[in-house]
C-alpha cells in the first residue's frame, strides 16, 4: 500500500514516561504544519471525561478481536498483558492523509514497525530521556503505580530502547520546548524534500 502523495504519516515512539503525550499536545498547537491526531481505538474503559471518538474509539474485546479478523487495523498491541488491546484503524489513516494532513500516531515500537511496513515513507521519530536514570525518575515520579509495575515498565523500555537505532529521527525530550520545536523542524524539512 503506497502513501498517497496529499498527506504524510508520523509515527512517534518512546518508552512510557518520556512526554509523548505532553509533547504531541504541544506539537499540535505549535506547529504550522496540517496535523492531525489519530484517534486509537481501545478495549480498556472510558477514564472519566475522555469522549468516544475524541479520544478513543471504546471498543469492547468481542467488537476490537471482529475487527482484527476483518484487516481493519494498521497496528495493534496489548498493553503490558493486561487485557486492554490499543490499535490504529486503517480508516483513520487514510482519509486523514487523503484529505492532506499530516496524521500522527503515538504509538509503541512494535506498531511503528508495522505501519512502516505498509507506509515505508512513514516519518519516524523516536523520543527518548537524556538517560536512563532520567527515565526511571519520571516513571517513578508519577506516583500512580506500584513498584511491580514500574519494573514492567522499565524492562519494556529497554525492549523499546533497543530498538531505537531503525526510527529515522531521534530526539531528546529534557527540555520540552526545545523538543517540540526539533520535532517540528524536522517534519517542516520532510515537507520540502516532497516539493525537490
Amino acid at each position: 500500500m503506497a502513501q498517497p502523495a496529499c498527506g504524510k504519516l508520523v509515527v512517534l515512539s518512546g518508552p512510557s514516561g518520556v512526554g509523548k503525550t505532553t509533547v504531541l499536545r504541544r506539537l499540535f498547537s505549535l506547529c504550522p504544519l496540517p496535523l492531525r491526531a489519530s484517534v486509537s481505538a481501545t478495549t480498556r474503559p472510558p477514564r472519566p471525561g475522555e469522549v468516544q471518538g475524541v479520544d478513543y474509539y471504546f471498543l469492547t474485546k468481542e467488537e476490537f478481536a471482529s475487527r482484527r479478523q476483518r484487516g481493519e487495523f494498521l497496528e495493534w498491541y496489548e498493553v503490558y498483558n493486561s487485557g486492554w488491546w490499543y490499535g490504529t484503524l486503517n480508516r483513520e489513516v487514510a482519509t486523514g492523509l487523503e484529505a492532506g494532513y499530516w496524521v500522527v500516531l503515538g504509538i509503541d515500537v512494535h506498531g511503528a514497525a508495522s505501519v512502516v511496513k505498509q507506509y515505508p515513507e512513514t516519518i519516524t521519530i523516536f523520543l527518548r530521556t537524556r538517560s536512563w536514570e532520567d527515565l526511571e525518575a519520571r516513571l517513578r515520579g508519577r506516583g500512580t503505580e506500584d513498584e511491580a509495575a514500574v519494573q514492567r515498565r522499565l524492562e519494556q523500555a529497554k525492549d523499546e530502547l533497543a530498538q531505537a537505532g531503525w526510527y529515522r529521527h531521534q530526539v531528546v525530550n529534557d527540555e520540552l520546548d526545545r523538543a517540540v520545536r526539533e520535532i517540528c523542524e524536522i517534519l517542516v524539512r520532510n515537507g520540502e524534500t516532497q516539493h525537490v
